[in-house]
């Protein structure tokens, strides 16, 4: 889609790097990807409460809360999957530019719209973490049911049963969470932010 000829872009008079000053910390987005149940929006928001407790101001952004609001009137085609996608990252960098940890939980299951997110968000400020887990484990916990309605026909191109996911080639981290506790995985990512001198 192109852009009309006649929006200008204008600066804010308070800058990315004022609101991190006020703020006491960096902001970036930490991607969660991973199949339906593998334990996405339970790590995100475990680690959202933790990072509130440090003083991070963050924010989650998850699949489903997003497809109740922004995106309501999206399907879920190939086509309107990757604009879930594109809209979750123009969101993403705005909560970046006002210095607000992001922490997103969707399925996004194809690499190049993971990839398009990235650019939208910018490589530094962008953390994929490929939330690893056997579909298999994945539907043995089906805490929504959609596995269940997917098996009979009754959800159409669901991930991992009649639509792909597409697993992250190189992601920054990987955790697994049906050999790992969800304390432990939390505190894997604070160290590897730690590391990175994020928080």
């Amino acid at each position: 889609m192109s852009k009309p000829h006649n929006i200008i872009w204008h600066d804010s008079s308070i800058t990315k790097e004022d609101r991190r000053k006020q703020n006491n910390h960096s902001s970036f987005v930490l991607w969660f990807t991973g199949l339906s149940g593998s334990g996405k929006s339970t790590i995100a928001n475990t680690l959202a409460k933790e990072l509130y407790e440090r003083n991070i101001r963050n924010y989650v952004l998850d699949g489903d809360n997003i497809r109740n609001g922004l995106n309501r009137d999206l399907s879920f085609s190939d086509e309107n999957r990757s604009e879930n996608i594109r809209r979750i990252s123009e969101v993403s960098k705005l909560f970046v530019d006002n210095g607000t940890v992001v922490l997103t939980a969707f399925i996004s299951p194809f690499i190049q719209d993971r990839e398009m997110a990235k650019r939208i968000v910018s490589e530094e400020e962008f953390i994929e973490i490929f939330v690893s887990c056997p579909i298999e484990e994945c539907e043995k916990r089906d805490p929504k049911g959609l596995y269940s309605k997917a098996r009979k026909g009754e959800i159409p191109d669901f991930t991992g049963i009649d639509s792909p996911y597409e697993e992250p080639i190189s992601p920054d981290f990987t955790i697994y969470t049906n050999e790992q506790s969800v304390s432990e995985i939390v505190e894997s990512i604070l160290n590897l932010l730690e590391k990175r001198k994020l928080i």
